[in-house]
């Protein structure tokens, strides 16, 4: 654990976790959660993240979605393990995290040649947001998964 300051999620304890088998290595699951953001969630061009700890953040997602600004900070990161980071979405409307700093971690294990992914996403500021985060990371991993595999 580092020693980054979390947010404070006391008040807003909503919660969703989903896991995932990607057919791919732990290594390219991680680089995707980190400097290749872009080739499957944000919108190519707009990434601005270093995987270090403290490190803010900064992309849109992929236009065809809607365009929503994403960006927070990295809070720990153990290269081909763990990455965590506060994750803020938010353009105003009523959409994403609804501007609320919430946590989302991706915990990574070895499955053979493949990657179970945990994912975590805690501190929804409404039941609105977080199931629209239960709808929507599944569909998202799944991207993950068929750009990992065509690659």
């Amino acid at each position: 654990m580092s020693n980054i300051p979390c947010p404070d999620l006391s008040e807003r304890p909503l919660a969703m976790t989903c896991t995932y088998t990607i057919n791919a290595k732990p290594g390219d699951v991680f680089a995707a959660f980190t400097t290749g953001f872009d080739s499957w969630f944000a919108q190519p061009g707009t990434l601005s993240l270093v995987a270090e700890a403290g490190q803010p953040y900064f992309f849109y997602n992929r236009d065809e979605w809607g365009r929503h600004p994403h960006y927070g900070r990295i809070l720990e990161i153990k290269r081909d393990r763990l990455v965590e980071m506060s994750w803020v979405t938010g353009n105003g409307e009523p959409v994403g995290t609804e501007g609320a700093e919430t946590v989302l971690r991706i915990d990574l294990m070895p499955d053979g040649d493949k990657t179970r992914v945990k994912l975590t996403h805690s501190g929804f500021i409404s039941e609105k947001s977080k199931q629209g985060h239960v709808d929507n990371w599944p569909l998202a991993l799944d991207i993950l998964d068929d750009v990992l595999t065509s690659a």
